[in-house]
């Protein structure tokens, strides 16, 4: 008797199992709205946190994290929200390009290719954005006849001021 009211016991167990799974499917949640910046007068602010070149030395190291640059500048946005790739360069360079870009729920992790000088610069972007607010982390590789030649870091925030000011 006991030997049967153990092997009945995992069938019973299997049964219990089953009925849990009866439950109707979760409905499906609505999905979120993409989080887009919007275009418009903007305050950015670029702090230095790395500098490293061939030939840097402690003291020009220490100097260069000092440096934290303030521009307003109107930026525009594409289709998915995204400022335009100058705006996030800065003065690391000139006519950039997206190579590659993942926009997602207010995130961005992208690589931007650019002029810099005699050479260019690749700069790889990641952080956060909303409507009117962004922080973002940038590494900047500057590069002259193939060789490196300057890397930089900087902590990037801004904020939106408003509508860019009607010229004349």
């Amino acid at each position: 008797m006991r030997t049967i009211m153990l092997a009945a016991l995992p069938v019973g167990f299997v049964f219990g199992l089953a009925a849990c799974g009866s439950d109707p499917a979760p409905a499906p949640q609505a999905e979120e709205a993409p989080v887009q910046m919007q275009a418009g007068e903007w305050e950015l602010v670029r702090k230095t946190t790395g500098y490293n070149t061939p030939t840097v030395t402690p003291a020009q190291y220490q100097e260069a994290l000092k440096q934290v640059a303030t521009q307003k500048l109107c930026i525009a946005v594409d289709a998915q929200g995204v400022p335009a790739a100058d705006a996030l360069a800065g003065q690391e360079g000139t006519a950039c390009t997206f190579k590659d870009k993942l926009v997602r729920k207010g995130r961005l992790i992208a690589t931007l290719a650019c002029t810099a000088g005699a050479g260019t610069s690749e700069i790889v972007i990641e952080g956060n954005y909303g409507a009117d607010t962004l922080t973002l982390g940038t590494t900047m590789t500057k590069t002259e006849g193939g060789k490196p030649v300057l890397r930089t870091t900087h902590d990037l925030t801004g904020r939106r001021l408003g509508d860019c000011p009607k010229p004349g």
